[in-house]
């Protein structure tokens, strides 16, 4: 075994050791001093300690320490250090770059120096402290990137460079999916693993000259200087595919796609502000209007965000108004071999204190994230079921199905709710369907099976709606107890001209039947596509415009309750 080499410390450095050592004992961040004419440099002893090298004074700092640091600043540190040593351009230094610490983790640290000449003789000698951003606030504990206020600062310097150069940008934020939901299903420890485990992720596709950037919850963002919409939306596509597979914690599996909002700089506001409330605007957008996608800041969209704020309100008001406002449209379910009326779905309508119709995907994400469709939802089962008791009448094997959130399969009260209702209308349990969007289901397979077992031993029916959206889908048929899986229009919309569709759906339908569940299929807008949908694929039901619209109430039973069988409908001339 070598013995570790040992320097003589210049005198340069001795008189200033008993200093020294006494700062080095007495603070949290580490001190370095480096004799310019013999390249020794001298660390405090933490820093020894806390990124775990083997001694304090070192003779070629550049080979040992930048082999720790981050590959993606090196070059700007080496940059800064020849401005000060080699080309004498400058004499202190102020930078952050990241290192990797003891554990292999990279912190962030902020180095500042000087370069100090004696005019008593002694040679010129270089001294600063290295601090770490975590310990001033300004580094995120848990990832360990920059926090938001770094990221202000960022692009407050980024407009300083346009100003300077004309170079603009654009700003991106990313916000995790459903990652409350997680929370909520895990833990919090579970969900800052995910936290982490997607940092390094989005860090490892980044391209260069780019930071990331850890804001506030689920949010992260970034800077990309000189980028243009085409740059931003490629790099957007580069992080929805690196999250777009099921991933595992201790076992546990998660699914966790990502939602963007953009704005150009400075098109999209000259100050920090007014830059970051846009892109959040736009983030939000995008996960109202279904998630996994990536919204480019306009001024229109802006004030479609600005109104939905105002809508916030508005909807409490109603729901706390006996829902006022809000109304059941039903669209049929027809057998698929008979064309004879089954069924119907119950979606929401609503409409706003001025009298316009305001579409669900602006309202909806509204009252998930409010919480206000706990007792929405509620009076949605009420009146819904109340209906069925009058439609079985007319058709005695009538059944409702209703769309619920995973809060409410959470609230603890749904469960008891839904079976006092059918008890106190006398309704068979099986006249009830439960509709879960797969896209809103987190993976833990336990506590959701818990549940829907629950329901179904009451003899009330469990579907997985718009099977296919998610990332997934095969996981959750082989792990979720369910009683029909209704599949998106998104796979039977081609099915005339391709093959692969066709076979796709065949394949699902065949499936489903093996695992004892019936298949419906949505979005049927053609007699061509119900032809191939039954007859080759064995769908059970069919639900979509072909048969009919979401009716109201009256209009529904006016149209479908006295037909023995269901007519096709012209779609194309209906619109």
């Amino acid at each position: 075994m070598k013995n570790k080499p040992r320097y003589t410390i210049p005198a340069s450095l001795m008189r200033l050791k008993p200093y020294f050592d006494v700062l080095s004992r007495t603070s949290d961040v580490y001190y370095y001093i480096t004799d310019v004419e013999t390249g020794l440099t001298m660390f405090s002893e933490n820093w020894m300690r806390d990124f775990g090298m083997g001694r304090s004074v070192i003779n070629d700092i550049d080979a040992v320490w930048m082999p720790h640091l981050h590959p993606d600043d090196v070059d700007n540190l080496k940059k800064k250090k020849d401005e000060i040593f080699r080309h004498k351009q400058e004499k202190k230094i102020n930078i952050d770059y990241r290192a990797k610490d003891r554990d292999g983790n990279y912190v962030w640290l902020r180095c500042r120096g000087e370069l100090l000449e004696s005019n008593r003789g002694f040679p010129p000698i270089f001294a600063g402290v290295l601090t770490r951003l975590d310990q001033l606030n300004e580094a995120d504990k848990v990832t360990g990137l920059l926090n938001k206020e770094q990221f202000g600062q960022a692009i407050r310097e980024a407009l300083e460079e346009f100003r300077r150069t004309g170079m603009g940008g654009e700003i991106l934020l990313l916000g995790l999916d459903n990652f409350k939901i997680i929370n909520e299903t895990f833990n919090r420890a579970f969900g800052d693993e995910v936290l982490r485990i997607t940092a390094g992720q989005i860090q490892n596709i980044l391209p260069e000259d780019t930071h990331l950037y850890k804001l506030d919850g689920d949010v992260f963002g970034v800077i990309m200087p000189g980028a243009g919409e085409g740059q931003v939306t490629k790099f957007f596509k580069a992080v929805q595919k690196c999250m777009s597979r099921q991933q595992f914690i201790d076992g546990k599996m998660y699914f966790c796609t990502v939602s963007g909002g953009t704005v150009a700089y400075p098109q999209g506001g000259k100050e920090y502000q007014a830059l970051y409330k846009h892109a959040e605007a736009a983030l939000d957008l995008a996960k109202r209007d279904g998630k996994n996608q990536n919204v480019i800041f306009t001024r229109e969209q802006y004030n479609r965000w600005m109104r939905s704020l105002t809508m916030r309100d508005t909807i409490k008001t109603s729901v706390e108004n006996d829902c006022e406002g809000f109304s059941l449209f039903y669209q049929p379910q027809v057998d698929a071999s008979t064309r004879r009326l089954i069924g119907a779905e119950a979606l929401l309508r609503w409409k706003n204190p001025k009298g316009r119709m305001v579409a669900p995907m602006e309202f909806v994400p509204i009252l998930e994230e409010t919480k206000m469709i706990l007792p929405l939802g509620k009076w949605i089962v009420r009146e819904a079921l109340k209906t069925c008791v009058k439609w079985r009448k007319v058709v005695p094997d009538f059944t409702m199905s209703i769309n619920v959130s995973y809060a409410q399969i959470k609230d603890i009260t749904f469960f008891s709710f839904v079976r006092d209702v059918i008890k106190e209308y006398n309704l068979p349990p099986e006249a009830l369907t439960l509709e879960l969007t797969e896209s809103t289901i987190v993976a833990d397979w336990s506590f959701l099976n818990e549940q829907f077992d629950e329901f179904r031993q009451e003899g009330i029916h469990i579907a997985m709606d718009d099977f296919g959206t998610g990332y997934s889908s095969l996981a959750y048929l082989k792990n979720l107890s369910c009683d029909i899986v209704k599949v998106d229009r998104e796979f039977v919309k081609h099915i005339t001209e391709s093959d692969f569709d066709r076979e796709l759906v065949q394949y699902t339908v065949t499936l489903c039947h093996g695992l004892g569940m019936h298949v419906c299929i949505e979005g049927v807008e053609e007699k061509e596509v119900y032809d191939i949908v039954t007859k080759d694929c064995g769908a059970d039901c069919i639900q979509g415009y072909l048969f009919g619209r979401p009716f109201s109430e009256s209009d529904f039973e006016e149209q479908y309750l006295t037909k023995e069988i269901l007519e096709y409908r012209d779609v194309k001339n209906e619109r």
